[in-house]
């Protein structure tokens, strides 16, 4: 018989149990249920709202719950529906008539919003976990790498010299804004609904200030119809995981450009690729592609959520608990890429001599060409002009502008010197950009000096 089935003259049909059911997937929420069960039991038996010997039994009965279900002792019954009444149903058939009095002043509407809650904030604590052990992974290779000249692009397009160095300073700029994304998640997160009832709170009096004390919340709900309806922190969960997936797809995708034969910056370790059932030859990246492929997943699981809760009158619906699915699954393929993906780009092999071959094609030293004009008193624009039928000249050529003589530049204009050359090295032109931000190494060291020391002030 379930709990709630007092107004009810029959029985809910099979196919409704089933149907209705969520333990299949929020049985994971079982410690979370239960420990916030142990804090609710706790300030009821304090409050005097129940005998202070029932909250006693009652949080010696979910212990021992608690122990059972981490060891793997307890099978959760669809016909309870939920982890909640798996819990109850549990401690009254345990602790007998004194477990009934577990759900004085709750609802499953509050009870589900903590529970979630609560799961949440160590998701997000889990993100920025992950995410600082990637970010360490690049600053590693990136101070190993601050002279390894390669090109930069735009449009795919070789465009100017940069180091390594800078290129995956980029990534980690992105990844420390991930980090704040997850923080401020947490944030949304640490909020106790419990005490919002079904909708309208509660006539007891019940203190809850201090059961957002024993769970370790920040604030408690200011709204109990908001309370038990609010799923925003779930998407901001989702919103910043979207977004760490889509850096990850971003760098896999140059990781597998880089892979190619067309490119060969890298090679990637044996351990995380594969080969063809047909092809000797081949050697796949599949794990970045699979992780850019697993981008779409998660955008999919914020998609579902934002489109579930659209169209939802105040308070709760039971629309709502297609939240957890679309969480978890978030939760899950984000915890997987991470991990993956800093063991694979800790096996990466780098090729600096191919990176700086790719560098000294593509007249990746024009702009300096410009800029070395400019110095010499040239407008901009004029020296732009110059410089490209410069490139026209030695594309026609089939030369590099380090390959001409100083006689032929200066047919294009009288203002090239033999400084020139000098300042059209690959090396130099990473040098002179020596602003903050930029690529010359002693700003990347920099960078990645205040990189390490915001991540090591971090809790």
């Amino acid at each position: 018989m379930k709990l709630w089935s007092g107004r009810f003259e029959k029985a809910t049909d099979t196919l409704v149990d089933d149907f209705h059911s969520s333990i299949s997937f929020d049985q994971r929420l079982y410690e979370q249920d239960i420990t916030g069960s142990i804090a609710h039991a706790t300030m009821l038996g304090e409050q005097n709202i129940i005998p202070k010997e029932d909250a006693e039994k009652i949080i010696e009965g979910l212990k021992t719950i608690l122990a059972d279900a981490k060891a793997g002792k307890i099978a959760w019954q669809t016909e309870a529906e939920d982890i909640h009444m798996n819990v109850e149903t549990l401690l009254i058939e345990r602790i007998g008539e004194a477990g009934k009095r577990l759900h004085t002043g709750r609802s499953r509407n509050d009870q589900v919003a903590l529970d979630t809650r609560m799961y949440a904030r160590a998701a997000c604590a889990e993100a920025r976990d992950l995410l600082k052990s990637l970010i360490e992974v690049l600053l590693e290779i990136a101070g190993k790498n601050l002279h390894t000249i390669m090109p930069g692009y735009t449009h795919l397009q070789k465009a100017q010299p940069i180091t390594l160095a800078h290129h995956l300073m980029a990534y980690v700029q992105m990844f420390l804004r991930d980090r704040g994304r997850f923080s401020h998640a947490f944030d949304a997160a640490n909020v106790m609904p419990l005490g919002s009832g079904a909708l309208a709170g509660t006539t007891y009096p019940l203190n809850r200030p201090r059961v957002a004390e024993l769970l370790d919340f920040d604030a408690i709900s200011e709204n109990s119809l908001d309370g038990v309806s609010d799923r925003d922190f779930l998407l901001e969960y989702l919103s910043a995981a979207s977004i760490a997936m889509m850096h990850l797809s971003r760098f896999c995708e140059e990781l597998i450009l880089w892979n190619t034969n067309e490119f060969r910056f890298i090679e990637m370790d044996d351990g995380f690729a594969t080969g063809s059932s047909i092809m000797p030859q081949k050697k796949n990246p599949d794990v970045a592609e699979l992780i850019r492929g697993k981008t779409g997943r998660v955008y999919g699981d914020l998609m579902a959520l934002l489109t579930v809760m659209k169209g939802i009158p105040l308070a709760y619906n039971k629309d709502m608990q297609e939240d957890k699915e679309s969480f978890f699954d978030a939760r899950d393929t984000l915890v997987k890429c991470l991990t993956v993906f800093t063991a694979m780009l800790r096996t990466v092999s780098f090729r600096p001599e191919v990176m700086e071959r790719g560098a000294a094609g593509g007249f990746t030293n024009a702009t300096d060409c410009a800029d070395y004009l400019v110095r010499k008193g040239v407008p901009f624009r004029d020296a732009h002009r110059v410089v490209g039928e410069l490139v026209a000249h030695c594309i026609a050529e089939n030369k590099a502008l380090l390959d001409l003589s100083l006689d032929d530049m200066k047919k294009f204009h009288p203002a090239f010197d033999t400084d020139v050359f000098e300042s059209l090295s690959l090396i130099a032109c990473v040098e002179k950009r020596d602003i903050p931000g930029a690529p010359a190494p002693n700003r990347v060291r920099q960078a990645i000096d205040k990189a390490r020391e915001a991540l090591a002030e971090e809790k």
